[in-house]
């Protein structure tokens, strides 16, 4: 780790502040293909792990720079009206207050900082950069939120909060993630590359990001993936394609619910069934 890397960090941090994160993230699914097609053309994986993967777009800097800054920007020096800081999707261009990019590229420096301490100093067995987008998540939280981890319910009219998905979104999502964890896991072992899916998922957000009603899916497929290369078996990668959707789902009504900060899902679900993997295989 170096002062250089820091500040490109800073850098990819301000960046994805600037179109929000969201977005920013939309790009690492887009760079990731390219990435994987150079690759797959006999080239190096550059592109793919630099910089898709690397301080300019990884989401553990860029997207982890979009949450904290949209987060302060709203909690905090309340520039965006009633909204508050779940907004991942809004950029903060347009508000045109350098603290709020500032907040941005302190966390994406941060975020590469925690990434390397977790992978080449203490050697983590997951995937150390889902796992640090959710801690920077907790981080941003703790500073910027005032929600708690688990958020705050209003039980006062009766309702129940729910700490598991169940009725017809949940048979839903298990047939989507069988279905889609079952296809990435055959291209993954077809060409040997576990974050196949993941990028084609992270830029199908393109079409959330437009306001329709597309799901996140890369904690499907980028565990699917996984597992798949890892074991040979494009049976076994559905089936933990299937677990780390019921992860996410699970994770998104604990730590995501009722709540006034992003703390990302899938990134959850990604470390924990990758921690899973990585010691079974």
């Amino acid at each position: 780790m170096t002062l250089l890397h820091l500040l490109i960090s800073f850098g990819g941090g301000v960046f994805a502040a600037t179109i929000g994160a969201l977005g920013a993230f939309i790009f690492v699914g887009f760079t990731g293909l390219v990435g994987i097609g150079t690759i797959l053309a006999g080239g190096e994986a550059t592109i793919l792990n630099d910089i898709a993967f690397g301080s300019y777009l990884g989401p553990h800097i860029a997207f982890a720079g979009g949450v904290a800054a949209v987060a302060f920007a709203a909690n905090k020096k309340k520039l965006m009206g009633d909204a508050n800081g779940t907004d991942i999707v809004a950029p903060m261009f347009g508000l045109g207050d350098p603290t709020v990019l500032l907040v941005g590229g302190i966390f994406g420096s941060l975020g590469y900082a925690i990434n390397y301490l977790l992978s080449s100093v203490l050697a983590v067995q997951t995937d150390t950069i889902a796992l640090t987008v959710v801690i920077s998540g907790l981080i941003v939280r703790l500073v910027f939120g005032k929600t708690g981890l688990i958020g705050t319910f209003d039980g006062s009219k009766g309702d129940v909060r729910r700490y598991f998905p169940e009725g017809k979104f949940f048979l839903f999502m298990l047939i989507l993630a069988a279905g889609l964890g079952l296809v990435v896991s055959n291209m993954a072992i077809a060409l040997n590359i576990a974050a196949i899916g993941f990028t084609i998922s992270a830029a199908s957000l393109i079409f959330a990001e437009m306001g329709l009603p597309v799901p996140g899916t890369h904690h499907i497929t980028m565990v699917a993936g996984l597992a798949a290369v890892s074991s040979g078996d494009p049976y076994i990668g559905m089936a933990f394609g299937i677990l780390s959707m019921i992860v996410g789902e699970v994770f998104t009504l604990v730590f995501n619910s009722h709540n006034d900060t992003h703390i990302d899902p899938p990134a959850g679900a990604i470390f924990i069934c990758s921690f899973i993997v990585l010691a079974i295989f």
